[in-house]
């Protein structure tokens, strides 16, 4: 085998990656009640990231569901996977020194917890996206509370399933207080802190 060069052999680590890209990887897990801003927020801060010349991934409940999680139901156990397969995607953008912005709902602290495990406690970084459930149903943009409540939706979190919330985030973003704007700085200017190569 005397054709393979060693160089072909080496496997290219996350710092080389982050090297070239300039940024450090790192997994933003957004978590928050349906309506709480997480979406809002999430597509904000990938554009803005854009600009400043940061490679970003963006991971939603939505595109996630109709893909890699295209089979999943919402009982416990399908939620938990749904996280799970999350959590490990994720993981593979940020080894590659991607800034992965995750926006899911992450209902309770053990489905948190299992993909901070994941991710590893480096790279994960929780933002609580923090909305009262009034204030979240006051917005209902895609009338999933009214129907919930009517019990044409089934273990929907805030009303008929549980949401747990997060006790030590790294950052809360109290979206029924500030503004969408202001949460979108503090939140792009902790990103840009984070995933600086300095730091």
């Amino acid at each position: 085998m005397n054709h393979i060069y060693p160089i072909f052999d080496t496997i290219l680590q996350q710092q080389d990656k982050e090297a070239l890209l300039q940024q450090k990887g790192k997994v933003i897990w957004m978590v928050g009640l349906s309506g709480s801003g997480k979406s809002t927020l999430a597509r904000a801060a990938e554009n803005t990231l854009h600009q400043e010349k940061k490679l970003t991934m963006l991971l939603d409940g939505d595109n996630l569901r109709t893909g890699v999680n295209n089979n999943l139901g919402f009982s416990e156990e399908e939620r938990r996977e749904n996280i799970r397969r999350a959590a490990e995607v994720a993981k593979l953008f940020a080894n590659c020194g991607v800034v992965t912005i995750c926006s899911l709902i992450s209902p309770t602290e053990s489905i948190r917890q299992m993909a901070k495990e994941i991710i590893g406690n480096d790279a994960y970084f929780e933002v609580y996206i923090d909305c009262p459930l009034e204030v979240c149903e006051q917005r209902d943009v895609k009338g999933l509370y009214a129907k919930a409540r009517k019990g044409e939706i089934k273990e929907f979190t805030g009303i008929s399933s549980p949401f747990e919330e997060p006790q030590h985030p790294d950052l809360r973003l109290k979206t029924g207080e500030k503004s969408i704007k202001e949460c979108h700085q503090l939140l792009v200017d902790k990103i840009l802190e984070i995933t600086s190569l300095s730091v």
